[in-house]
C-alpha cells in the first residue's frame, strides 16, 4: 500500500464533470469533502462543521441536497445545498428528527426523508419541500421491533423495507409515494437466523435479489425479491469474516454492489476487513473472492458510480483507504491511505454532470 497522504489544505475544482466524496466524521463533528480523480487519488476540497455528532448521510435523487443526521442531542437533520460546480456544501436548515437516527435515505422521488432509530426502535418519514428542505411538520413515526437499523424503498418506490437488528427480521411495507404513508405488507416481515442481526441491505440491479449484512454473526444473506409483491424470501447465507477468524464477536456493517451488479462487498469491523464476492445474476449465488485488510473498524465504505474504485473509512484509524476494483475479477488493490477527521463512519460518492 502506498504511504499516507494528509488531507489538510483545501483545493478548488474546475467546472468539468467531477466525482465528489463526502465522509462524515462523528467525533470531529464535520464532513470531509473530497474530489475523486480519474486515477483514484483524492483531492481535499473542504471540511464542513456540523455542530453535532454527524453520522449517516443521504443524497437527494437529483444530487442537489445532502442530508446529514446529527446523533447528539438535540437529534436532528441538516439539509445542505451542494454546489454543482465545486461540490462544496452550504448548510440551509436544521430540523428535529423523531429520535437518534442510525440511517437515512430518501424515497426515489426525493419527496420524503426516511430514517431508522436503533436506540428508539422506530422509523420515521419526514416530508421534503419542493426546494429540498426536510420538514418537521407532517412527520410519520412508526414503532418497529427492536433496533431498527436501515430503511429504504425499492427501486420502483412502491415498497419500503426496514431491518430490525434486535428482532432478527426485515420489515416489509407497502409505500404510497404520493402521501409517504406505509402499511404492512403480506407477510409483514421476513426472518433471519436467530441472533444474526440484520443491518444494511442493497438491491441487485436486476431487482431479483436483495443482499443484507448480519452484524451479530458476521454473515451476508441473499434474498429472492418479488418486485411485483414487494416481498423477500431468504435463499442462502455466506460468511463475511476471514477464514479461520478467531477474534471477538463479529460485527459486519456496510454492504455495496458495483453498479453492474457483478461484485458485492461487505465490511466487517472486528477483523477490520472487506469481504468480496462474485454475484451470479441468474441465481443470486455469492462466491467468495477473499477478505482484504482495511482501515481499523470499517463501519462505512462506498463504490464510485463507474464501479472503478472503493473507498473505506476506519472509525478507529481516523483514515480512508482507496482501492482499485478489478473489473474482471472483483479483486481489490489498495491505492492510498488518507488521514481524515475523528471517527469517520459514512461515505457517499456522487458524479456531477
Amino acid at each position: 500500500m502506498a504511504g499516507a497522504a494528509v488531507l489538510g489544505c483545501a483545493a478548488s475544482i474546475g467546472a468539468n464533470a467531477a466525482t465528489m466524496v463526502y465522509v462524515s466524521n462523528a467525533d470531529s463533528k464535520d464532513i470531509s469533502v473530497l474530489q475523486l480523480n480519474k486515477d483514484g487519488s483524492l483531492t481535499p476540497v473542504e471540511q464542513v462543521p456540523t455542530g453535532g455528532t454527524v453520522m449517516p448521510l443521504a443524497f437527494s435523487p437529483d444530487h442537489h441536497r445532502l442530508y446529514a443526521s446529527l446523533r447528539s442531542q438535540p437529534y436532528s437533520v441538516t439539509t445542505f445545498a451542494i454546489d454543482q460546480q465545486s461540490g462544496k456544501l452550504k448548510a440551509l436548515a436544521t430540523v428535529p428528527l423523531a429520535d437518534n437516527m442510525a440511517n437515512l435515505a430518501t424515497d426515489k422521488s426525493g419527496r420524503f426523508l426516511l430514517a431508522a432509530s436503533y436506540t428508539g426502535h422506530k422509523i420515521s418519514i419526514n416530508p421534503i419541500s419542493a426546494t429540498g428542505l426536510v420538514q418537521q411538520e407532517g412527520v410519520e413515526v412508526i414503532n418497529t421491533g427492536k433496533n431498527a437499523h436501515a430503511v429504504a424503498t425499492d427501486p420502483h418506490n412502491r415498497f419500503l423495507f426496514a431491518s430490525n437488528l434486535g428482532s432478527d427480521v426485515i420489515l416489509q411495507f407497502k409505500f404510497d409515494a404520493t402521501t409517504g404513508k406505509i402499511t404492512p405488507n403480506t407477510p409483514p416481515s421476513v426472518a433471519t437466523k436467530a441472533g444474526a442481526g440484520p443491518r444494511h441491505f442493497v438491491f441487485h440491479p436486476n431487482l431479483r435479489y436483495v443482499f443484507s449484512t448480519n452484524e451479530l454473526d458476521g454473515t451476508v444473506n441473499t434474498y429472492a425479491y418479488d418486485a411485483a409483491q414487494g416481498t423477500l424470501t431468504l435463499k442462502s447465507v455466506v460468511s463475511a469474516v476471514p477464514p479461520g477468524f478467531k477474534g471477538d464477536a463479529p460485527a459486519a456493517a456496510d454492504i455495496h454492489l458495483t453498479p453492474d451488479g457483478r461484485f458485492l462487498y461487505a465490511s466487517e469491523r472486528t477483523s477490520s476487513t472487506l469481504a468480496a464476492y462474485r454475484v451470479n445474476a441468474k441465481t443470486g449465488k455469492l462466491t467468495a473472492i477473499g477478505n482484504v485488510a482495511t482501515e481499523t473498524q470499517p463501519r462505512g465504505f462506498n463504490i464510485d458510480p463507474q464501479g472503478k474504485y472503493l473507498l473505506a473509512v476506519g472509525q478507529k484509524s481516523n483514515g480512508l483507504t482507496s482501492y482499485a476494483i478489478n473489473r474482471k475479477t472483483g479483486a481489490l488493490t489498495p491505492l492510498q491511505h488518507y488521514e481524515l477527521g475523528k471517527n469517520p463512519n459514512w461515505v457517499e460518492i456522487v458524479a456531477f454532470p
